[in-house]
């Protein structure tokens, strides 16, 4: 038995509300803010706000004296106005940092004052060098009860240095982020501004229950391979209420490079993305990819607002990644003056050695797209698969762009769409759904199964 396509979507996507409850609660949870019973101020250990005075020392001091309150309710470092120069030092548990209206913490431009560290087991070596690389300005690593917030103070990367060693080749270990945690959870970070970071402004890694909410994030637009936020092999994150405007991909969800990544296994899973403006002039409003081979599942995506960027939506990928992206949902997109709308491509990405396995083929699958608008656009979409891994059940509904030339360009892709302009190409004018027959989508509902089996 056929059904029309518009009842169709109608189901299908009432039962995709129905599993998307699951991602949806995460961004719901109200993460407690109680007051710390412990406070002190920066001052007391000698810092000095003049932006010039290294205050390295000053911030390690305080957070080895805080750590002393971690059984006791935690404790508060607050940061009064000023600009506070320091390298990189890490934080403890059950701690807050709380950022003053009119204070910025500022990273030092001299790479002598920034730890050198291991590269991350899931990556095998630095993203730009082998070997090591710097660590990130503010650090957590096995941590719970983490809260990184204030009145609107700033995060200042002082990127511009490093940018030009990267693209000299000057740098002596891949560039450092402004916030990574690592292997920790309960993280929120939030009503905070980030400038000008070396790598990535914010980098969960290997991390659970992470809240990042109300940030602006920004960077000049010629800053190269500067990403927003970026949850790898992390869970249960939600992002959401924020503004982000760099160089490249402004939220991009990775997990894993090549056959470390395979080899480490863990995914970027139940992942809640919602109301964010975004602009990345030379990258991608929201990526999933390239470094994605502990896989990316189960993430929902809504009410975003994309302008003045190279792509708005791209899931990259390439032979040797393995992995795979799948149970993906992204709705609500309103995109202005962007190259392309949608990228699907199987042939993007380096790889961190010659060791990988050619064969270690990614798996793309069962994407939801719906309800995109678009002015000002280029190509409606470039979806280009692999021979050996087609994509599949790549679905549209309700996309209305307004291009400049009426392409779409497919190969080695399948799917469906219902009400789309410009027309797609044929490979996802599928008579019936793929994405919901047998129901794989929805996971373990069997009566959903049975009725979409058609």
């Amino acid at each position: 038995m056929k059904m029309p396509v518009a009842l169709v979507w109608l189901l299908a996507f009432t039962i995709l509300l129905i599993r998307g409850e699951g991602n949806n609660g995460i961004c719901k949870e109200n993460f407690k803010l109680d007051p710390r019973p412990h406070s002190v101020s920066i001052l007391e250990f000698g810092a000095v706000g003049d932006g010039k005075t290294l205050n390295t020392l000053a911030f390690q001091n305080a957070i080895f004296y805080l750590k002393s309150f971690a059984d006791k309710g935690g404790a508060q470092l607050y940061v009064p106005p000023g600009k506070w120069l320091t390298g990189s030092f890490n934080l403890t548990s059950h701690l807050t940092l709380f950022l003053e209206k009119g204070a910025t913490i500022l990273a030092s431009p001299d790479p002598s004052h920034w730890d050198i560290v291991s590269p991350l087991p899931s990556y095998g070596r630095g993203i730009e060098l082998p070997g090591k690389r710097y660590r990130s300005l503010i650090n957590g690593d096995n941590l719970i009860d983490v809260v990184i917030t204030g009145e609107n103070g700033t995060f200042d990367g002082q990127g511009a240095a490093w940018w030009e060693w990267l693209e000299t080749g000057s740098l002596n270990y891949s560039r450092p982020h402004i916030i990574e945690f690592v292997s920790s959870k309960h993280i929120l970070i939030s009503n905070l501004t980030f400038l000008n970071a070396p790598s990535i402004n914010i980098h969960p890694v290997y991390c659970s229950q992470i809240h990042i909410r109300k940030v602006l994030i920004e960077t000049s637009v010629d800053s190269p391979y500067v990403l927003g936020v970026a949850p790898d092999s992390s869970d249960n994150v939600c992002i959401e209420d924020s503004t982000i405007n760099v160089g490249h991909d402004a939220v991009s969800l990775k997990s894993g490079w090549d056959q470390y990544g395979i080899h480490y296994g863990r995914p970027t899973t139940a992942v809640h993305i919602r109301n964010l403006s975004l602009k990345s002039p030379t990258g991608a409003g929201i990526s999933f990819g390239s470094e994605m081979s502990g896989g990316i599942s189960d993430v929902t995506v809504e009410r975003l607002n994309i302008q003045s960027s190279h792509v708005g939506v791209a899931f990259r990928t390439t032979r040797g990644r393995g992995g795979y992206i799948r149970n993906i949902t992204i709705s609500d997109v309103d995109l202005t003056s962007v190259d392309t709308a949608i990228v699907v491509n199987g042939h993007t990405g380096s790889h961190p050695d010659d060791k990988f396995d050619r064969d270690a083929l990614p798996v793309v699958t069962h994407i939801v797209l719906r309800n995109f608008t678009g002015v000002d656009i280029g190509l409606a979409g470039n979806l280009t698969g692999i021979g050996e891994s087609p994509f599949t059940s790549i679905c549209l509904a309700d996309i209305h762009l307004q291009t400049h030339s009426d392409s779409w360009i497919c190969s080695n892709v399948s799917g469906f769409s219902d009400d789309v302009s410009p027309k797609p190409c044929q490979e996802l004018m599928s008579s019936q759904s793929p994405c919901f027959a047998g129901g794989s989508i929805y996971g373990g509902d069997a009566a959903a199964r049975s009725y979409y089996s058609w």
